[in-house]
């Protein structure tokens, strides 16, 4: 019998079971995979550790803004500034076609590149960030859906702008086509513009470790290997889950990281509002090992947010892959020391077609990824100076790999356009965290573990 258990090794669900443990709460994260860190995890190819999801984390500030979400969770979780590792970006770039904005994680940049290339939207770009600057975004009280594009255009007159402000928000967090909530808007506009980006020394494997070993030695369980199959639902109330071995546990609370429709497939019923269906956006992600770094050509930028026409279009395409748009991101293009920076790596994500992707048979899925996998890498030679004598090796993650390894309906990588902002479901004790409850990217995902844990679990 446990007092709680998890379900999911991501961030969210690491995060949570610290915030327990150490709350002497007896814990069990439950894993259905052989390592940590969810959507946000790691593999090996060619004796190099790569990672899963991660482009840069977000949120990134010095050890002195203790009001910051980066700060704040590592006060929750009894961490220090210095245990993530983390190196800054150089500067990073939204392109569209007659125009491009570059921004850094000093705001100042931002405003500049703003007041050269839309001289009258100066002041109002101000109001906005005083507006975000002043908004909740965080609050666990459910507003319901504000339009982000709608509430923007009450500041911001010049349609290009709009576009190019949300093209890198929606990219990186966005589970609405065309769209975003706008209290997920000003997370990312918060976690990008007036924060910045950053990136582990050594990838996402440090955070995960910290993560882990900081879980055990506080007490924490966890068993991989060990998926779900079940939550265990008593008179509308979870009592525990059933594992796919067919072993049954019991506990008080189930905090489930699995999504919100998924955690409903789960229990057996619908466990959000009638309008909670799962999300529709899928992504390609291609990998590139290079031998020689984008950083000799010239090319300094960490993450080029393209697009190729004014407008802005972000849903899942009719097609395999959209090549519209995109993002492009070069993780040895963080402030490193030049000794200290890592084997040069270039990451291409585009939006694609669940559909399209899930009907494939093995023999035509393998194709079709051959076929995109060439476009692709087209499509980004014409955005950065990248040498095809360069690449070494590919690697490429479609819709239906998500799908696979995290359970995720659709790959949507963002989850449902539903949130549950204070994590909960209509069953009693079981709450969910992570992609659903709405805090977004690595920072957001650890908060909202943490939230959840601290509503749901610790008030007594």
């Amino acid at each position: 019998m446990y007092d709680v258990i998890i379900i999911g090794a991501g961030m969210s669900g690491l995060a949570a079971g610290i915030r327990l443990a150490y709350f002497d709460r007896k814990v069990l994260i439950c894993e259905q995979h052989t390592v940590s860190g969810g959507l946000n995890s790691y593999y090996r190819r060619q004796g190099r550790v790569l990672d899963v999801g991660l482009h840069a984390m977000t949120n990134y500030v010095s050890r002195k803004n203790r009001r910051a979400p980066l700060n704040k969770l590592l006060r929750q979780l009894k961490l220090k500034w210095d245990d993530f590792d983390l190196v800054e970006q150089n500067h990073s770039s939204i392109a569209f076609p007659d125009c491009s904005l570059s921004f850094s994680n000093d705001l100042a940049l931002f405003k500049q590149e703003i007041a050269e290339t839309f001289q009258s939207q100066v002041d109002s770009f101000v109001k906005l960030v005083e507006h975000i600057e002043e908004y909740d975004a965080l609050n666990l009280q459910d507003g319901g859906f504000q339009s982000a594009r709608k509430t923007l255009a009450g500041f911001i007159s010049d349609p290009l702008l709009v576009e190019m402000l949300m093209c890198p928000l929606m990219y990186y967090g966005s589970a609405w086509e065309d769209d975003m909530d706008f209290s997920q808007f000003a997370i990312m506009f918060r976690s990008i513009f007036l924060e910045g980006f950053c990136r582990p020394r050594n990838g996402v494997m440090t955070i995960i470790k910290v993560l882990e070993d900081k879980y055990r030695a506080c007490g924490g369980e966890v068993r991989f290997r060990s998926g779900v199959e079940k939550i265990l639902v008593k008179n509308g109330r979870a009592e525990g889950v059933r594992l796919t071995n067919g072993e049954e546990i019991k506990a008080g609370v189930v905090l489930s990281s699995a999504g919100l429709c998924e955690t409903g497939h789960l229990a057996g019923e619908t466990v959000g509002a009638e309008e909670a269906g799962p999300g529709s956006m899928g992504f390609t992600e291609v990998i590139l090992l290079l031998n020689k770094p984008l950083i000799e050509t010239g090319y300094e930028t960490t993450i080029t947010f393209f697009n190729g026409m004014d407008r802005f279009s972000y849903r899942s395409p009719e097609g395999f892959v959209s090549l519209a748009s995109g993002v492009i991101c070069s993780p040895d293009n963080f402030r490193y020391v030049e000794d200290d920076r890592p084997d040069p790596i270039l990451r291409i994500t585009n939006m694609a077609g669940y559909r399209r992707w899930k009907d494939c048979s093995r023999d035509v899925y393998r194709q079709k990824k051959e076929e995109w996998l060439e476009k692709i890498i087209r499509r980004a030679i014409d955005i950065v100076p990248l040498d095809r004598d360069t690449i070494t090796y590919t690697d490429m993650f479609t819709p239906t790999t998500v799908e696979k390894y995290t359970g995720h309906i659709n790959g949507a990588v963002y989850g449902s356009p539903y949130k549950s902002k204070d994590g909960r479901t209509a069953i009693e004790n079981l709450y969910v965290c992570g992609t659903d409850q709405g805090f977004l990217g690595i920072v957001g995902a650890m908060l909202s573990g943490i939230s959840m844990a601290n509503l749901h679990c610790l008030q007594d």
